[in-house]
């Protein structure tokens, strides 16, 4: 069984044997749902936390405490 992954973007869980795994040159993984998420992360290089649509909506950066 392999282990639930979530989306980079929008952070939705991806069914098993589903989604798209891209590897930047620098080892860097991001498992992607759709290709809506793709192309807004990376070519429209888009913020998911101002976009409605994704769970990551509002959500505040975490500063070192």
């Amino acid at each position: 069984m392999s282990k639930p992954r979530r989306c980079s973007f929008c952070g939705g869980e991806i069914p098993p044997g589903t989604g798209l795994m891209y590897v930047k040159r620098d080892g860097t993984i991001y498992w992607f749902c759709s290709r809506k998420c793709r192309v807004s992360m990376l070519e429209f290089r888009r913020d998911p936390r101002k976009l409605k649509w994704t769970e990551y909506y509002g959500k505040k950066e975490r500063g070192p405490r």
